[in-house]
């Protein structure tokens, strides 16, 4: 017990010292690089006229999300996702129901930031074992797109994942045009992800869509051989030669580690933008960044072709 509050007590310190070393959530509207400032009025003034039609899907793996999360930290993840459409998270605590009580804290403290959102939370994935099933989530802001049926976790490929994917579709308010969205989580770098990432390669015909994006924690970056299958069907990724997890100590003041976490999609969908969003920013701030994840997440704003 006394060790438990110690830890808390220190992770509320470190917090407040994020702060106040100057890691808000504010958005930089001139391009694709984002830090974070709690500052919203500033965010506002700063922030240009967006395009109505153009969809922001940001993908996290928030490193086990559940009862390890307080209430700070979740306000600094709603801080930072507030400007998004659709999250698609990975790594919810399936053995315990912290897991979606955290996301259902999460999405209630986006809805505190001046728009309405709703949330989607998968069943336990089918692993092998209790220690390797996790949930998926998608929270999404209402105003923008509308969910369509309810998200399923790919039973088809369950056998041989072991965590299946967990599947949206989604039309866009504005266009009323329809997309389907994949979010996933791979088997460790070590034990072949690709064995489960091949499997992707069906799922335009199987999901009969054109418009595409798969999300998630791969693994393996986007240069591996396996992706050449998507590759062939037109479809590109989101970020290139990103670093997208963080080292659990700074080494000549790199703190970012390797190129794991992603969106690919297919050539009906246009990028408008896309990047890591970095809320680290240096080594000083790289413990405290590490209570909230070890994973930066990575957004893609996109529109549909007719």
């Amino acid at each position: 017990m006394l060790k438990n509050q110690a830890l808390k007590f220190f992770k509320t310190f470190l917090l407040v010292l994020f702060f106040q070393l100057g890691i808000h959530a504010q958005l930089h509207a001139s391009s694709v690089s984002y830090t974070i400032k709690t500052n919203i009025d500033s965010i506002l003034n700063h922030e240009k006229p967006i395009n109505k039609s153009i969809i922001k899907l940001i993908s996290w793996n928030i490193q086990d999300f559940g009862q390890t999360k307080d209430n700070s930290e979740i306000a600094i993840m709603a801080n930072l996702l507030k400007d998004y459409d659709i999250i698609a998270i990975q790594e919810v605590v399936a053995k315990h129901p912290a897991g979606a009580q955290k996301v259902a804290q999460l999405a209630d403290e986006l809805n505190r930031k001046g728009a309405k959102w709703d949330y989607s939370i998968s069943n336990p994935t089918k692993s092998p074992s209790v220690y390797m099933s996790e949930r998926y989530a998608f929270i999404f802001k209402t105003s923008k797109v509308q969910l369509l049926g309810k998200p399923f976790l790919d039973a088809e490929v369950a056998a041989q994942m072991v965590r299946e994917p967990f599947i949206a579709q989604f039309k866009a308010k504005s266009t009323q045009k329809t997309f389907t969205v994949v979010n996933f989580h791979s088997r460790k770098h070590n034990d072949h992800p690709e064995l489960e990432i091949i499997h992707f390669k069906n799922y335009l015909k199987r999901f009969n869509t054109e418009c595409l994006l798969i999300a998630g924690d791969f693994n393996l970056n986007e240069t591996h051989s396996v992706w050449n299958n998507l590759y062939k069907q037109g479809f590109a990724s989101a970020v290139k030669n990103t670093k997208t997890t963080l080292k659990r100590k700074c080494s000549n003041g790199e703190y970012r580690n390797h190129s794991i976490d992603n969106i690919f999609y297919s050539n009906k969908i246009t990028l408008v933008n896309a990047n890591a969003v970095d809320f680290v920013k240096s080594c000083q701030n790289l413990l405290t960044a590490r209570f909230i994840s070890d994973h930066l997440p990575v957004f893609l704003s996109f529109s549909i072709q007719d």
